[in-house]
């Protein structure tokens, strides 16, 4: 028996850094994503040799642990360890599991999509198809959260976690005490396939470690920095006017308020930009660009730019001419984890 998962990864499009805590508990945060078409995905094959076995594609990892009621954080597998101990505590009465659990990712990891949180829901959800979990997507989506952000102590946000478990386009508010509110927006298929042709996705080609810049926005915000809260302030009232845009199927405005909602998220931490990658941006918006912006919390990973009418090959070919990066086709993806049994 095989027990199959997939989560899709998400484009954070206003109010990223909001869901943050201490500013969603002091302020309140309000986030609009949507996921697209690329996929974090997990198996697990249950085993009878007492050892834990785990396979991550992506960096050619595969390891073999014996099956204890505790793992230690292996280097480079925390996530896959953490989330072990915490099933086998909660969900399995202390009792070691025996298995194999292979994992991959349609994107490169630390690039701004959202790829560990989103790594963490797949291999849930494969224990959950496993073990028969009753857990439903608020639940999938906060247990995540909990796992990453208290058990192994890493600095992020929520919205990872609740973007990869919904799918689609969705307005998220966050409140003190860890109160989400996920609300699925309403969009047209003719308003989504236009959105998601004038919309160009580039990597990078530099992937980051999120939590410094995360850190630094926490910082500010306990600090009272004026001029990062302020900047946080406007990012989000960027996100009410996004979701209004798209539900009126009004997306000419959506290449200003990108440019808007970039311009201030620059100034919530150090290093969210660079020269580079104002390169990249300036050279897509003089090649017909209306607005855009880095995806998470900045520092590198994935760009993506709102192209208007036609202007996204123009834009296409200057990145391109640029040799500093490499664009990915992409649809947006209407649903969240789907898990499923092979027998």
């Amino acid at each position: 028996m095989l027990y199959r998962s997939k989560a899709p990864f998400r484009l954070g499009i206003a109010g990223g850094g909001t869901d943050v805590s201490p500013y969603s508990d002091i302020y309140g945060g309000a986030i609009l994503n949507v996921t697209i078409d690329r996929f974090a995905h997990a198996t697990i094959r249950p085993t009878e040799d007492g050892k834990v076995t785990f396979i991550h594609i992506n960096d050619n990892v595969c390891r073999t642990l014996e099956s204890l009621p505790e793992l230690p954080l292996e280097p480079g597998l925390e996530l896959q360890c953490g989330i072990y101990n915490s099933i086998v505590r909660k969900y399995n009465g202390g009792r070691p599991l025996s298995f194999e659990l292979t994992t991959q990712m349609d994107v490169p990891s630390g690039s701004g999509l959202g790829t560990s949180s989103t790594l963490v829901v797949a291999i849930i959800g494969a224990f959950a198809e496993w073990l028969n979990l009753p857990l439903g997507k608020y639940d999938i989506a906060q247990y995540a959260y909990e796992i990453e952000r208290i058990d192994l102590g890493m600095a992020g946000g929520k919205q990872d976690q609740y973007a990869a478990t919904f799918g689609g386009v969705n307005f998220m508010e966050f409140r003190d005490a860890d109160r989400v509110i996920v609300n699925p927006l309403s969009i047209p298929d003719s308003v989504l396939n236009e959105w998601a042709m004038n919309t160009v996705l580039l990597f990078t080609n530099q992937r980051r470690k999120s939590a410094r810049i995360i850190e630094e926005q926490m910082s500010n915000v306990k600090k009272n920095n004026s001029s990062s809260v302020e900047a946080m302030h406007r990012v989000k009232e960027e996100a009410f006017r996004m979701k209004s845009a798209l539900l009126e199927g009004n997306l000419a405005a959506l290449g200003d308020a990108l440019n808007t909602s970039w311009v201030n998220k620059k100034k919530m931490a150090a290093d969210i930009s660079n020269d580079f990658i104002d390169r990249l941006y300036d050279t897509a918006l003089a090649a017909g660009a209306t607005g855009g912006k880095i995806s998470g919390a900045g520092g590198g990973g994935f760009m993506f730019f709102y192209c208007p009418g036609n202007t996204r090959y123009a834009v296409e070919a200057a990145l391109s001419q640029l040799e500093a990066g490499e664009l990915y086709d992409f649809e947006f993806c209407k649903y969240g984890l789907t898990t499923w049994t092979v027998q």
